[in-house]
């Protein structure tokens, strides 16, 4: 099976082969077992044992004849993966955002990519205290003059990249900021969900601490429902939305009541 050309992954050895696998799969959000075999010129066995391995790291997904990246309704997709999708969409809403903060405020973000976004454009604002559990805000502001950075503890959670657990959520209760940017996997009916139950534990008490909570989403999470209920929509003072949004998606949000805006993707994202 690995006579067609590329044996490389076999030389290679477990490690770097599966790093490759990984990285592979986050770019194009799912493969077959057959198509990785060939690729890395591996038996199929060995590429199934790369492949357990890969999900028990909680990189991919596995499901009959291959693997996958992207989430499901109790899956949430690694954040490397998120990292890379939907950019100029989270791009849009983070400027929206952005204009809602003032200098001198307390802001929390979470630990979504679309909070990132937020968080890539804090340099203008200052001074500002910002409170997170996301470690890729906490290594991108750490550096920042004029932030006063607020890192919350807990338990690592390499899948996404952030501290969670009981002692993030009491680190979280102990604060009162002025705003608060979440987002969620998933929107529908008037509710926002999540597949994981310790990120709903966290994200809950993230909206608790705030005087105002604003929910980011991407068009993707609009329609879609994730194993458990967060908040209902109610609970964020606005919505913020890209303009891929379609005009069902959009009507349900009208008639749940929910305060949104429509943020427009720039070409340039």
């Amino acid at each position: 099976m690995s006579s067609s050309g590329n044996t490389s992954g076999a030389q290679q050895g477990p490690a770097v082969r599966q790093a490759a696998m990984a990285e592979q799969v986050l770019a194009d959000g799912s493969a077959t077992a057959a198509e990785l075999a060939e690729r890395f010129g591996v038996s199929l066995m060995t590429i199934h044992r790369d492949l357990d391995e890969l999900e028990r790291q909680g990189i991919v997904r596995k499901f009959r004849g291959g693997v996958t990246a992207q989430p499901s309704g109790v899956f949430e997709s690694n954040v490397q993966y998120r990292l890379k999708t939907m950019r100029p969409q989270k791009a849009a809403v983070a400027e929206r955002a952005l204009e809602m903060i003032e200098p001198g405020m307390a802001v929390l973000l979470d630990d979504s990519t679309s909070a990132l976004e937020i968080a890539r454009r804090l340099g203008e604002i200052t001074p500002l205290t910002v409170v997170t559990n996301f470690l890729e805000a906490i290594n991108l502001l750490s550096a920042r003059r004029g932030i006063h950075l607020m890192a919350l503890g807990g338990d690592y959670d390499p899948l996404h990249s952030s501290f969670l657990g009981v002692s993030c959520v009491e680190a979280v209760q102990s604060l009162r900021v002025d705003l608060c940017f979440a987002s969620t996997s998933a929107v529908f009916g008037g509710y926002a969900y999540h597949q994981e139950q310790h990120i709903v534990s966290v994200k809950r008490a993230m909206l608790d601490s705030a005087a105002r909570s604003v929910l980011l989403l991407d068009h993707t999470k609009l329609g879609r429902v994730a194993l458990h209920r967060v908040v209902p929509l109610s609970r964020f003072d606005l919505v913020l939305v890209d303009d891929g949004a379609s005009a069902e998606a959009l009507r349900d949000l009208d008639e749940h009541k929910v305060p949104y805006e429509v943020c427009t993707t720039g070409a340039g994202g």
